[in-house]
Parts: structure tokens; sequence; C-alpha cells
């Protein structure tokens, strides 16, 4: 039997502008995420402007992604921006030493990734190596790209083949300096950020947004060290605008590092382990920003979650070092769900970038080199969910839903949901996570009169279900059996199932 629930949606009470910025992206020099991905070399037979693959940013700009972070990851602290330009014959390779132990020959560097961005329509995320660089290396990297006028930067920019500079306003400061960017202890990594930061200068009208690398997870004494290096507990005074935002990471891995489990082989109760994880990360977010909020109670700080998402073992017979893992229809329900976390931390959360976007951990997209490529279920619940970006949340209240589902001395919550309006619609997102139940869900909809409701359903016969070149088992269909009802809308959801309702306000 079917579980009844109702999702009260005040449409009236604005709440939180939904930054389009946090249904970012992730690139780094990792697998085939840049070669045999976003890159394929002018030779290619495959259809390319130099050597960057045209089908991949014409499904990515189907998203309206709005940013992309680059060259990493732990890849950015080993990465030096001076080999990565200039004539391609020319520029020096190196030892990829995190991933794979493989050579980077550099062909694809700065001026390859902004002409991604320019065709993508995206603002570019550089991420700065702090781990084994120097301050001057980043701060001339900036001139580099933003200054205009006359420099020793610009001028070699301009014998580059780039004469106007390029808009970069957000900066990481290092990457994991907690670990793979220095194993450095939190006091001494807030010393450099501030020293880095100072150094990274806004050239012209390039304004930047500089990102301190933050936590693990919830080590909230990490965001401490980093919010008491740009202010002070109670004092009342503005942070120094030192660096802008806080960065952390937060990885759905259901099973241990060593044991992470199958992308698509797994039981019921490694599904519900999967889930309570994801939906973990609201409380990760409430920690880091109750930490915050102490030291700047004006919110002018804004939170980072710079990579997040599903972590499974890699797919049997390919390069452990690649992080190759195929993409079910449990994750686009991890999320469906996170991105529900998002919205309504969406005054402190102001940017989020998942990993990866091609051909690494929970990727939109899968190629090979013969010119297949694949959408994944997760590509769909961002596709679905874009009427979301810059839109202003409404709140939402789960007023009568099923009970949780308990494993492991931990609850999961079965339905989730959120809700925005912009330009006179409201977009709702709603998740049936229960994975044998359909869910029956009445939308108690109050502050505004409705019209022309419209639904997008995306589930699969089994949470294991993923797409290939071959056999498209995830895909977006019509809602149907959406109905009036005195509250609002009714409408039943199948068992692991995300939908999107779009509705006109009057």
């Amino acid at each position: 039997m079917s579980k009844t629930s109702r999702v009260v949606i005040d449409l009236d009470v604005p709440g939180p502008t939904i930054s389009r910025h946090l249904y970012g992206h992730f690139a780094e020099h990792l697998g085939r995420c840049i070669y045999g991905g976003f890159y394929v070399g002018e030779d290619s037979d495959l259809p390319n402007e130099g050597g960057i693959r045209l089908d991949v940013v014409e499904a990515l700009r189907a998203l309206d992604i709005p940013n992309l972070r680059w060259p990493g990851g732990c890849f950015a602290d080993e990465y030096h921006w001076k080999d990565g330009i200039g004539p391609k014959a020319g520029r020096p390779s190196m030892i990829n030493t995190h991933w794979g132990d493989v050579e980077e020959n550099n062909h694809f560097g700065t001026h390859e990734f902004m002409a991604l961005c320019e065709l993508l329509g995206v603002d570019p995320y550089v991420n700065g190596n702090v781990g084994s660089g120097t301050v001057q290396e980043m701060s001339e990297w900036v001139e580099y790209l933003t200054r205009d006028g006359d420099s020793p930067m610009v001028r070699q920019r301009r014998a580059n083949g780039r004469e106007e500079p390029w808009k970069v306003p957000f900066w990481g400061i290092g990457n994991e300096s907690w670990g793979c960017g220095g194993n450095l202890r939190a006091e001494a990594y807030a010393d450099l950020a501030r020293r880095y930061a100072t150094f990274c200068r806004n050239h012209g009208d390039n304004k930047l947004y500089k990102i301190a690398a933050g936590a693990a997870d919830d080590d909230l004494s990490w965001t401490e060290a980093l919010m008491k290096a740009i202010s002070c507990l109670g004092c009342g005074r503005e942070p120094k605008n030192i660096f802008q935002a806080i960065s952390f990471h937060y990885y759905t891995v259901a099973g241990t590092w060593e044991n992470k489990g199958r992308a698509t082989e797994f039981d019921l109760d490694d599904y519900y382990r999967t889930i309570i994880k994801a939906q973990d990360v609201d409380r990760v977010i409430r920690g880091h920003s109750a930490v915050m909020d102490a030291y700047d109670p004006e919110r002018k700080v804004g939170l980072v979650l710079d990579e997040w998402g599903t972590w499974w073992d890699v797919e049997p017979g390919t390069n452990p070092g690649f992080l190759f893992q195929q993409n079910a229809m449990r994750d686009a329900l991890v999320a469906s769900l996170h991105f529900d976390v998002f919205h309504r931390h969406a005054d402190r959360l102001v940017m989020a970038n998942i990993a990866q976007t091609v051909n690494v951990l929970q990727a939109m997209l899968l190629t090979d080199d013969d010119g297949g490529l694949v959408l994944t279920p997760t590509y769909h619940v961002f596709e679905m969910n874009k009427r979301h970006h810059d839109a202003t949340s409404v709140p939402v209240h789960l007023v009568e839903r099923p009970a949780p589902y308990e494993l492991d001395g931990k609850s999961m919550e079965l339905l989730s949901a959120s809700a925005s309006v912009k330009d006179g619609k409201a977009l709702i997102s709603v998740s049936n996570l229960d994975p044998s139940s359909p869910a029956d869900v009445v939308l108690d909809l109050r502050g505004a009169d409705i019209r022309n409701p419209a639904g997008r359903l995306l589930t699969a016969s089994k949470p294991q279900a993923y797409n290939t070149a071959t056999d498209t088992a995830v895909a977006p269909v019509p809602l149907t059996g959406l109905e009036a009802d005195p509250r609002g809308l009714r409408f039943t959801l199948p068992p692991h199932s995300f939908a999107t309702v779009s509705l006109g306000l009057v």
C-alpha cells in the first residue's frame, strides 16, 4: 500500500535566493575527465573546437551549468600553470602522482580551460596551488588571466594569442590542505590562506571571490580556525575581507574507504545506508553554518561545498586511479535530496560542485573514444531542477509523511522535497526515497492560486538501473495522474523516483 504524504508549501513566503552556483561542476586532471572526456585534441575524428569535444559541450549547455572548477582537486596542488601555456610541443610533461601515476602532457592548460568555459557559457573557478606552489606563482596566474593594460604577465598572455583578459571570478586557495594539499594543521593553513589571498589581487573590474580550502566532512574545528583568521567571536565586527568563502568536502560513501561497494550491484541495506549517508549532509552543513554564525552573524562569508557526490569502487577492469564508476538511479536520488538540502541552506551555502562532470565519480556524462556519449541518471536531475537557479526558495513542510526507516541505529526519511518561485512560476521537487513502495503525495499549496500544472518523473525498474550507449533505462517522462485536490495537487510517485512539478502562479 502506498504511503500518503502531505507537503505544505507557502508560495507567498519568500526565503533566500537559491544561487545558480549551487549547481556547479568540477573537472580535474583525473582519469578520463579531461583527456577523452572534455578534450580529445584537434586531430581527433570526433567533432571538436580546438580539441574540445562538442557533443560534451552541447549536452552540458542543456543543463545551464553556472561554473566549472579546475584543475583539481588533489591535482591542483601539484599543478604549475606555466607548464600549460604556449605552443603544445614545448610544454613540459609531468607525472600525475595522485591519479594513476600517469604522464600529463599539459596539452590542456589555461587557454584550453578558458576556451571550454566560453563554449559552455560558465564562470571559471580556478583552484590555485598552495601545496607545492608559491604565492608569486598564484598571484601571477591571476594577473595573466585577468589584467589588462601592460605588465609582464599581460605581455606573456598576448604572446600566447589572447589579447583581452578573461573574467575569472572564483579562485580556490589550495585544496584539501588537511590531506593531499599539504597535510597542514588548520592554524598553519589559515595563515597561508591569509597570505595567498592577500597577493591574489583584483585587476580592473575583475573582482575575485576567494575561497579558502575548508574541512573534510564535519571537521568543525577546521572551519573555526579559518573563521578566527578573519573574525573574532562575539566582537560585533564584520569579518576581514581577506577571503570571501570557506569550502568543505562531503562524499557519500556507504561502505568503508577500502570497500565502498559497487555502483550497480547492491542490496536494499546498501541502498538504505547510501541514502542515510547522503541525508546526513544536512547535519554537516548546519554544523559548519553554526560555527560561522558565531563569528559572522550577518553571513557575509559564504560556505562552499566544492566537492560532493557518491564514491563507489571503480568498475572492474578499469584503472583504480581513474575513479570510473557507473551511475544508477540510486545516484540520481542522492543528487535530488542533496539539492533539497542545498535549497534549505541557501542563506549560507553559496556554491556547490559535483564531483565530477565527465567519466569520474558521480558524473553527468560517460564517454568513449568511438563517439559514444551517455547521459547518466544524475544528469537528468540537474536538468529537471534547473528552474531553481537563482529562484527564491519558499518554505516546505512535510506535515504528514511515512515513518522513517531505521537501520543500524540511524533513521532515513522516505520523502524529500523543496520548492522555489521565479518569474511568476513555481517549481517543486519531490523524491520518493522508498525503494519498494509508491507514495501518494498531496501538495498543500498556500498563498497563491495556481494554473497549468505539469509534472515530470524520473524513475526506473529498480534502483540499480543505469544507462549505457545502447540502452537508456533512466530518463524523464511526463508525470501522469497529476490531479487537482482541495488543498492543491495530488499525484502518486513510484518507488525510488524523483519528480518535478511546475505551475503558474496567479
